[in-house]
Parts: C-alpha cells; sequence; structure tokens
C-alpha cells in the first residue's frame, strides 16, 4: 500500500526530533503485521517447517545477503553507510556458505533454487546500493539486527535439542564477533541515528524500510509456491543406518524429523518474520 505508507511517512515526519531506528519501528508496523501471517510464516510458527522449507530458505537469504554485503562493501565509505558498517561483527554470507554446503554438499553453489521475488530484492539492494547508498541504513537494519536478536538464543537451543556435537548447520545463528549482543545493538542503533540525512533523504529510507518488509513478504509467498510445486511432485522414500526418515529430491538427500521442524519453526518465526524489529 504505497499511498498509506507514505501518509505514515509523512506523519511520522512530524516527530523530527524521534530517531531514526524509532522512526523506522513506527512506519513499519502494518507491514510486521502482515509477513507474520503469509501463509509460510504461519506454518513455520505452528511448527510445520520441514527441512525443505528451511534449506528453500537458505537459498534465498544467501542471495540476498550475497547482494547486500557486496554493496555494504562497496559502499564502506559512504556518510550514509561508513557508520553502520561491521563487517567482522555481523557479515552472514560466509556462515550461510558453510551451512548450505552442510546441507547441501560442495557443490552446492549448483543447487541454489530461488524464486522470482528473491531476485526482484536482490535487483533493488544492488540498484540502491549503485543511485542511494544511505537507503542500505534500512535493509542492514532490518536484516542483521533481527538475525542478531534471534540468532544468539535460537542457535543454543538447536544445539541442545538435536544434541549437535558441533555447530555444523548452525552457522547462521552465530556471531563470534560479538561477545554482548544487547550492548551491540545499542551501539549499532546509535550509530545509526548519527547518520546526518536531509529530510528528503531520511524519508526515502522510511520508504525503504516498508519496501524491505514488502519484499520479504513476496520472497515468503514465493517461496511457499515453490514448496508446493516441489511436495506434488513423486518423491522416493529410502532408510539409513541412524533409521531418521529421509527424502531423495533432484539427487539432493533430506533428513526430516519432528525436533528439526520444531527448532527451525522457532528460528523462522522469530529471527526472520520478525526481523529482529520489536527486539531492537
Amino acid at each position: 500500500h504505497p499511498e498509506r505508507a507514505l501518509r505514515t511517512i509523512k506523519n511520522t515526519g512530524n516527530h523530527l526530533n524521534w530517531d531514526l531506528s524509532e522512526q523506522i519501528k513506527q512506519v513499519t508496523k502494518e507491514n510486521h503485521v502482515r509477513a507474520e501471517n503469509t501463509e509460510l510464516m504461519l506454518s513455520f510458527q505452528r511448527g510445520q517447517v520441514t527441512l525443505q522449507q528451511y534449506k528453500l530458505l537458505l537459498c534465498s537469504l544467501y542471495e540476498i545477503y550475497q547482494a547486500l554485503e557486496e554493496e555494504m562493501d562497496r559502499n564502506c565509505n559512504h556518510p550514509g553507510v561508513a557508520p553502520i558498517y561491521f563487517p567482522t561483527e555481523l557479515a552472514r554470507l560466509e556462515a550461510i556458505e558453510k551451512d548450505l554446503e552442510f546441507f547441501f554438499g560442495q557443490d552446492w553453489r549448483e543447487k541454489i533454487i530461488v524464486p522470482a521475488a528473491t531476485k526482484r530484492y536482490c535487483h533493488r539492494l544492488r540498484q540502491i546500493g549503485k543511485e542511494n547508498p544511505e537507503f542500505l541504513i534500512a535493509h542492514a537494519y532490518t536484516r542483521y539486527l533481527g538475525d542478531l536478536s534471534g540468532g544468539q538464543v535460537l542457535g543454543r537451543i538447536a544445539q541442545k535439542s538435536m544434541s549437535l556435537k558441533s555447530s555444523e548447520g548452525l552457522s547462521f545463528f552465530a556471531f563470534p564477533g560479538v561477545s554482548s549482543p544487547n550492548l551491540f545493538k545499542q551501539l549499532y542503533r546509535s550509530r545509526m541515528n548519527s547518520v546526518e540525512l536531509t529530510e528528503e533523504e531520511r524519508n526515502g529510507v522510511l520508504e525503504e524500510a516498508i519496501m524491505a518488509f514488502e519484499f520479504n513478504i513476496q520472497v515468503f509467498e514465493d517461496l511457499q509456491k515453490m514448496l508446493g510445486n516441489i511436495e506434488n511432485k513423486p518423491q522416493t522414500c529410502s532408510t539409513h543406518s541412524t533409521s531418521v526418515k529421509m527424502l531423495f529430491k533432484d539427487g539432493t538427500l533430506i533428513k526430516r524429523t519432528p525436533l528439526l521442524r520444531m527448532v527451525l519453526a522457532i528460528f523462522v518465526a522469530l529471527a526472520t518474520v520478525s526481523m529482529g524489529i520489536y527486539a531492537l
């Protein structure tokens, strides 16, 4: 609803003394609710997520973070990006690559499949990286701090619940460069709020935050459609020495356990849907 979003921005603009982080929180409230109520996200929250869903999500997160981090790196000296540039502490791409290799094997790059919505999201990130680098603030804020808010707790839950001996497959949850998530989030908000923006630029960042949610909603909806197409195709069942159910799909081995579905449901519901906006 672009017109309604613009009205919200104008109304929020009357509170020019508000911090940018608080303004983003205000203008994205409605979008946040809509994201939580997409069919895919509701299934995650009900604990019905499968490893196939998680793997598809990881593929899209890989493409999204590749675009975001390449543009952040390229614009690291831009006045709108430099204050919030924390590659050592926040970068997710390498972690996602490790998880993809764990689930898909060494040739994981050949198995990456993403919907059209993911491609549109990536195109937008690259576009603003070239034309309006300060707009990257909106995407970095909603993604990175959301991951940081959910990842720390959920990584421990996943490792303990599944009795994992290592962190393989869970690298996305880990932020080894951040010793205190709460203190770091305070630092990040302070840095972001210190960015000097004209009124026009600030409104642009707020509108971009709304767009960030819309892109994610579209990705969720496209992933659900893609998943439906995959599940409607014939699948061959097999057994494994660990007595865990396995599925073979397009040459990829997929483990499925109720515990894994539960843990991943918690992860997606908290870390991906809410994106940490209300935990910041």
